[in-house]
């Protein structure tokens, strides 16, 4: 019992819950969740009902394909994979081509309609329209005087000019932005030509304030998709393709998920089989060296189409090429494992690594066969893991200036082609923006730089007979190009592939 000269004190103390609660959870955003949205709004719009397969499978495991290393002991891996169910890819693309010749399936012969660049507009139109719906609010009283004076003589809504230009959203307080260490409030900006911007600076982390010279809009990415033809094109039906005799790839058949069992050491000391997403064959089997070229991969990391084409025999000279130094590093490793007395013997047989920023390659007109599968969006990983993902919130301006950096280095690398030469381009990524868009945007820069033209290798033809493996994109949405998309029964992919062949 208390005295009458005592005080009950109570202590309120703010129950918190556990970061694993589904309240904590809930206010974090992490990079693959903001990758899902995003894909679940353009790629929605863009493939309309086949996304919602697509998406299942994109956040399942990929398949893989065994390329069997023909410098270890051969026979017997083989004969491991065989009993283990895998099948030879080139047993299944011989068997089918067979099969489309004597007309058991009437095979595409062209005649497409291209309806996506429509799809692309109206999205654009509608990312445009939303961010202006968020910067400008319709209460006035929530806008500087300057805006407020700025829209007072019109009933429209501002132009993205003028967005660039004014001082927007006021809402958001700073106080309850600087409590969020893992979110960057990008609706906040300061103009830098305001007095105040730079005492800001002074007393609020960099990171919390975005100055309009360095903010880029989510509907500028999208303009960099164009089919406005301002350059001279031809688009011929592709009819060669084959898998080398000397290549032994295998998979397993549709909607068998059987797992292939670990490389393991040979007898010469380099690794039995070397495992990669299926589709990621695709590109150098389509680059189709002959023997004796001179052959470039302008982004060779990790280096698995460099080991295929190496597998092949048939380069008489391989540059392998990356930008980092680490991912240079990442090339020697692979090499070692799988291609015996690498250092050494393989250097004689003009096999070399170079680190260079494949903008900057100055190589004109020097090389047969260029193999240029940029750096992307990597949907897959995107969609499951956030480690070195694009869309972490520092990486916005990356992410939306990449196909302005992949147009940059397939126009630098068409021009390292001698006439005649052929390029494939390549991409991990479901995006028209980065696969078709890109493709157009380089054809169009190279024409006015250097005045040179290009015919594209239709490839619907020659895939025809892989579709018992992979499942390919519906010809409408694609103008350039070939795509493979994921597929549950057959989950390899996306991979974007694109042939050009350099005029005399």
């Amino acid at each position: 019992m208390l005295r009458p000269n005592h005080r009950l004190q109570l202590i309120f103390q703010r129950f918190r819950h556990a970061k694993t609660h589904w309240s904590e959870q809930q206010k974090k955003q992490f990079p693959k969740d903001r990758a899902l949205e995003n894909f679940d709004d353009f790629y929605g719009s863009v493939y309309g009902a086949r996304w919602k397969s697509i998406r299942i499978a994109l956040q399942c495991e990929h398949k893989y394909v065994a390329l069997v290393n023909q410098f270890g002991d051969t026979e017997e891996t083989i004969q491991q994979l065989q009993s283990d169910g895998a099948i030879s890819m080139r047993d299944i693309y011989i068997a089918r081509k067979q099969d489309l010749a004597d007309g058991n399936q009437q095979m595409f012969t062209g005649g497409k309609v291209f309806q996506m660049e429509e799809r692309i507009a109206a999205f654009r139109d509608n990312q445009q329209q939303s961010e202006r719906d968020r910067l400008y609010r319709a209460d006035p009283s929530a806008a500087p005087d300057s805006v407020k004076t700025s829209n007072a003589d019109s009933d429209q809504i501002p132009s993205p000019e003028t967005i660039e230009q004014d001082v927007v959203d006021y809402k958001k307080s700073l106080d309850k932005s600087l409590k969020d260490d893992s979110e960057i409030d990008y609706q906040r900006l300061v103009d830098p030509a305001v007095g105040t911007a730079a005492a800001l600076h002074e007393f609020v982390p960099a990171s919390k304030l975005k100055g309009m010279e360095d903010y880029v809009f989510e509907s500028d990415h999208y303009k960099y998709y164009s089919n406005s033809t301002d350059f001279p094109l031809k688009i011929e039906m592709e009819e060669s393709f084959s898998i080398p005799e000397q290549l032994h790839l295998y998979t397993y058949e549709r909607a068998n998920v059987s797992t292939f069992r670990s490389p393991r050491r040979c007898t010469t000391g380099v690794l039995s089989h070397f495992l990669f997403d299926g589709a990621s064959c695709l590109p150098p089997l389509i680059l189709d060296v002959q023997p004796g070229e001179r052959v470039l991969d302008a982004c060779a990391a990790p280096g698995g189409k460099s080991l295929l084409l190496l597998q092949t025999l048939l380069p008489g000279t391989m540059v392998m090429n990356d930008l980092q130094e680490n991912r240079c590093n990442r090339i020697r490793q692979l090499m070692r494992q799988y291609l015996y007395d690498f250092d050494e013997k393989w250097k004689k047989k003009r096999c070399f690594i170079t680190q260079c920023d494949a903008r900057n390659l100055q190589e004109y007109s020097m090389y047969d066969r260029v193999l240029v599968d940029v750096p992307c969006t990597n949907d897959r990983h995107s969609v499951m893991e956030n480690d070195n993902n694009i869309f972490k919130p520092s990486r916005v301006k990356e992410r939306l200036r990449m196909p302005e950096v992949q147009a940059s280095i397939l126009s630098n690398c068409l021009k390292l082609l001698r006439p005649g030469g052929t390029l494939v381009y390549s991409t991990c990524s479901l995006s028209p923006v980065q696969n078709d868009g890109v493709v157009h945007m380089a054809l169009s820069n190279v024409f006015s730089d250097a005045g040179l033209t290009f015919t594209i290798k239709d490839l619907s033809l020659m895939m025809q007979p892989l579709k018992d493996i992979f499942k390919f994109a519906n010809p409408s949405t694609l103008k350039y190009g070939q795509l493979v998309l994921p597929f549950l029964p057959a989950n390899f992919g996306p991979m974007y592939i694109c042939k050009i062949v350099r005029n005399e």
